[in-house]
């Protein structure tokens, strides 16, 4: 977990290095991760909104929301990026590998990184924290506007019907760019304090199985 709190702080220099400001909107597109994880924290302990992308979107899909959501900064995995096309989101401002972290870290905390030094942005409940982008069964996908008390709800619903405890086990296996993925497989398990394993490849039988077999996850979400 303090390794987290350090690449959440990489981040927020990146974000301030770049002009990012509070209530900017910054779009993350991958197989899930743990980087995705990150960027997904860190854009809120910042004050930005986050655009999460599901990762098997054609690239126009991609394209359309990046641009509808008037992001500023775009965090890809190395197999989204290939399909795409720089050029068809003229808004972007940068666009970052989700594997790569900055060294400027390092010039601000020369000597150490504390829990002193651990700052995030307070927010208030209907303020604007996620946009998501549907399927989009018809035409492209439709943005709903999520704000921190959805996610604080469904958190907190978590906490009263399930039982897991720090230093339990799960594998996030669900799509992180979708709500129900995001909710259970990731927000709470990280608020409880558990080790979350992410599947990252395409989840077939027979990986889902051999990931069960190896971790033992206390809890299977389907």
């Amino acid at each position: 977990y303090k390794d987290v709190a350090r690449k959440i702080e990489k981040l927020h220099i990146i974000f301030e290095e770049s002009g990012i400001r509070k209530g900017d909107k910054i779009a993350v597109c991958g197989r899930n991760s743990s980087h995705w994880g990150v960027t997904f924290l860190a854009t809120l302990t910042y004050g930005a909104v986050i655009v999460p992308i599901l990762h098997e979107f054609k690239a126009d899909n991609v394209h359309n929301i990046v641009n509808h959501s008037e992001a500023r900064l775009l965090f890809v995995g190395d197999m989204v990026w290939e399909n795409l096309n720089e050029s068809a989101m003229p808004l972007l401002e940068g666009i970052l590998m989700m594997n790569d972290f900055n060294e400027l870290f390092g010039k601000k905390y020369p000597r150490n990184f504390r829990k002193e030094h651990v700052e995030y942005r307070k927010d208030q409940p209907e303020e604007l924290a996620v946009m998501n982008y549907t399927s989009g069964t018809t035409s492209y996908s439709k943005g709903v506007m999520l704000p921190y008390r959805s996610l604080w709800s469904n958190t907190k619903f978590g906490f009263e019907v399930l039982s897991l405890k720090p230093g339990d086990r799960i594998v996030s296996m669900l799509p992180m760019a979708h709500m129900y993925g995001l909710a259970f497989e990731f927000l709470y398990e990280f608020a409880v304090g558990c080790q979350i394993y992410f599947l990252t490849r395409m989840p077939s039988p027979k990986i889902i199985f051999q990931a069960f077999a190896e971790v033992k996850p206390n809890l299977v979400v389907a």
